[in-house]
């Protein structure tokens, strides 16, 4: 599970490109489908017995009219800590880690069939230095539909089938004492994806939202809330908190040990059983070789355990 909570002061409010929509407080549709955004910046630091700093960014685009329903986003963060070093002849000395360094962006396109009804595509690419997928890619078709929009407030849905790529991130198997580096393979499966956005209007000045996606496949799944209170100060300057939560049913990858365990396999640092024609071409490359006994094949249909007999003991290579 990886969760990241962000709540920082922004600092800076693009403000809508068309003016009509701020004219109309509560209207999230612009009479003439101009579009309209927002940016945010956020940063954060501390000082003292540990230094750390954090940069959030974020940059949303969005068109409503009689047929359209787009959206557009960029997001953005990095954070640094400052860590002590050791060198090898005792003395010590402080530099800054990188410790997160990901980005994202995405877009959807509605077609509507009626004023609450509409097909949407959606796409969305996000990178990620220290998460467990080096970086993924989804794309969707789905139903959208805005059950409750009013004045004050806006309640809408999406959900359909999308298809999903994505790079594991590299990992390490330890053979004999010794730590090989291992570049997983590349994933691909289909996904659910759906989509809640709520929007309510506390006061003429502040409003609330929250956006909950969700990407679920066999393999991976992923989901992720973001909240967030804003004040407007001026016409193009507000304050916000934000709250975001992420989860990823894949954890991030540590170092493979080869198992010695009756029913044992050669994991990979997500905790996984590698399949038999990964465990192969580690043997290949490390020179090793595995009682089949001992190898949990990754049948991805049963997902079973092979378990052969003493007569079918044979080395996997």
């Amino acid at each position: 599970m990886k969760k990241i909570l962000l709540a920082s002061l922004v600092l800076a409010s693009l403000g809508c490109f068309a003016v009509q929509a701020q004219d109309a407080p509560g209207t999230n549709v612009p009479a003439n489908g101009d579009w309209t955004g927002s940016g945010e910046l956020g940063f954060a630091s501390t000082t003292g017995n540990t230094r750390s700093q954090n940069l959030d960014a974020k940059l949303g685009l969005n068109q409503e009219n009689a047929q359209w329903k787009n959206s557009f986003f960029l997001d953005a963060l990095r954070s640094k800590s400052q860590v002590k070093v050791v060198n090898p002849d005792g003395t010590t000395y402080k530099k800054y880690n990188t410790t997160a360094n990901r980005y994202d962006g995405g877009a959807s396109v509605g077609y509507k069939l009626d004023p609450r009804s509409y097909i949407v595509g959606a796409g969305r690419y996000e990178h990620d230095d220290f998460g467990a997928n080096r970086w993924q890619a989804i794309v969707s078709i789905g139903y959208g539909y805005i059950a409750l929009k009013t004045q004050r407030t806006e309640l809408s849905f999406e959900i359909g089938p999308g298809f999903k790529e994505y790079q594991p991130a590299d990992t390490t198997v330890t053979v004999n004492g010794v730590s090989h580096p291992y570049t997983q393979d590349r994933q691909k499966e289909v996904v659910a994806r759906g989509l809640v956005n709520y929007k309510y209007r506390l006061t003429a000045n502040t409003s609330f939202e929250n956006t909950f996606l969700m990407e679920a496949g066999s393999k991976d799944k992923y989901f992720q809330d973001d909240a967030g209170l804003n004040v407007s100060m001026t016409k193009k300057l507000s304050l916000k908190v934000g709250y975001e939560v992420r989860h990823h049913s894949t954890v991030l990858p540590g170092s493979c040990t080869r198992c010695c365990s009756p029913k044992g396999c050669v994991r990979n640092g997500l905790n996984r059983c590698l399949s038999a024609q990964s465990a192969k071409d580690l043997s290949r490359m490390y020179g090793f070789s595995l009682p089949a006994r001992r190898v949990r094949l990754a049948q991805t249909a049963s997902r079973r355990l092979v378990d052969p007999g003493p007569r079918d003991r044979k080395s996997v290579v």
